[in-house]
């Protein structure tokens, strides 16, 4: 009764334990919930945090867009010497020597100037598409970040419930090789008092054995995935992490969760080529706005300093003379002939839309194929779970029955070894199959758009 009672505790234990997402932890300061897993790698995980850094950088590409719409102002100035005056050929006639040519250097050997230049977009259209596409680049990456989250949600979610099944094997390990070691005990006295066979305590014995070395297995499994949840936490692997004991009800699958079909176009995947059709579209336009004119008011003030000598800190009194100048214009740039180029990248932007517009479509259908095959799958799950549940209580009262027999001397040590086998079996079938039901339900969540539900 003792033994039956205490295989009762383990089997409830490991069904409070697997309600990760709802979990109450015992020291809330160390305890490790699934809500809380999960809120430490969105905060942590290296993903998330780069997809941070995309969302801040959008904001660098609007500006960068917008300095395009605002007056461009560049300042100039240099220095030239000029040892060798060019000639330029000029009428005779001018200096009272018809009939002849003469060569006369024009300028000065030194010329210094600084020329401050505006630069004002007044119309150009590709600025302002350019503009449209930098805020719709800005919901690209908030898109793309949802999108990390989700899949940081699963990947945490998947192996904290993976390091519960991996733990509660090991309890239950732990808890076969407890009572073995109770009916060793109780066979080595009869052993020794000549009412067992050598033979019944060496069989124990290797029983035993073989259940410390599965244990020592299950040990390396459930360190190993310590150590994956804690990476996909984005957490120090040698960090320490504490995974509470439940405080609810036992779990009840159901499948009420897959009677709310998903709404596919409000789905991040979906939302995401959204995201990228809309900037094909903003694409396409700005190929389509080279065709368009482009018109500009440009302004120039400048100062200059022509003379014989080196004209920095020289005025006319060492034949050195500064002026200044400046201008002002309004440039109209109209494209008239490209050789048909723009017209074929025009196309080969048509061309971008159209593919995306296919990826929409072929989205659509894998999202609901997505959602069907998990609704069959969290099916599937439950019926596989009630069926280990059965064969659990079965497995339990085979033992008990066994047990009792045994200790009247009416059944063999094989038959109490194996009975005890069979169950340590459909206890960690049943802990297969909670798992699964968990990965489903984390799935048609997925499906759903709902995996944010688990960070509550």
């Amino acid at each position: 009764m003792t033994t039956r009672t205490n295989r009762l505790t383990v089997f409830l234990a490991f069904a409070l334990l697997l309600v990760g997402n709802n979990m109450k932890a015992q020291d809330p300061e160390e305890s490790l919930t699934l809500s809380k897993a999960i809120q430490y790698a969105l905060k942590h995980q290296n993903d998330v945090r780069k997809a941070k850094l995309d969302e801040e950088n959008a904001e660098y590409q609007i500006e960068e867009v917008k300095s395009r719409a605002l007056p461009q102002i560049t300042g100039t100035s240099g220095i030239t010497y000029n040892p060798i005056l060019q000639l330029s050929a000029v009428p005779g006639d001018l200096a009272g020597q018809p009939g002849t040519t003469l060569l006369i250097p024009f300028g000065q050997k030194w010329n210094a100037n600084a020329v401050i230049s505006l630069s004002q977009n007044i119309f150009d259209k590709s600025v302002f598409t350019g503009l449209k596409a930098a805020k719709t680049t800005r919901e690209y990456y908030q898109v793309m970040a949802k999108l990390t989250d989700e899949q940081v949600i699963e990947q945490v979610a998947q192996n904290y419930y993976q390091l519960l099944v991996q733990r509660q094997k090991m309890a239950m390990v732990d808890s076969t090789i407890s009572n073995s070691r109770k009916v060793l005990e109780v066979i080595d006295g009869l052993y020794k008092n000549g009412l067992a066979k050598k033979i019944d305590v060496d069989r124990t014995r290797v029983n035993i054995s073989n259940l410390q070395a599965q244990r020592q297995q299950l040990l390396n499994v459930v360190q190993i995935q310590e150590n994956t949840l804690k990476f996909f936490m984005g957490m120090d692997i040698a960090g320490t992490i504490i995974v509470p004991a439940a405080s609810m009800e036992a779990i009840q699958p159901s499948v009420a969760m897959i009677a709310e079909a998903p709404e596919v176009k409000n789905m991040t995947d979906y939302q995401l080529l959204k995201t990228q059709e809309k900037l094909l579209e903003y694409q396409k336009e700005s190929v389509k706005a080279a065709a368009f004119p482009t018109i500009s008011l440009n302004g120039n003030y400048g100062y200059q300093g022509l003379g014989g000598k080196f004209p920095i800190g020289k005025g006319p009194s060492q034949n050195v003379n500064w002026f200044d100048y400046s201008n002002v214009g309004v440039t109209m740039r109209i494209p008239i002939f490209t050789g048909f180029g723009n017209r074929a990248r025009i196309r080969q932007a048509d061309i971008q839309v159209r593919k995306i517009k296919e990826d929409l479509q072929l989205q659509e259908r894998a999202l609901n194929l997505a959602y069907e095959n998990a609704k069959a799958q969290l099916v599937n799950a439950i019926t596989t779970l009630n069926n280990q549940l059965e064969n659990v209580e079965l497995a339990k009262e085979v033992y008990a029955n066994t047990r009792n027999n045994y200790d009247q001397g009416l059944a063999p040590l094989t038959d109490l070894l194996d009975a005890e086998n069979s169950l340590t079996t459909s206890q960690n079938n049943y802990s297969t199959a909670l798992l699964d039901y968990r990965l489903a339900e984390i799935q048609v969540l997925k499906t759903q758009g709902k995996l944010n539900s688990l960070v509550n």
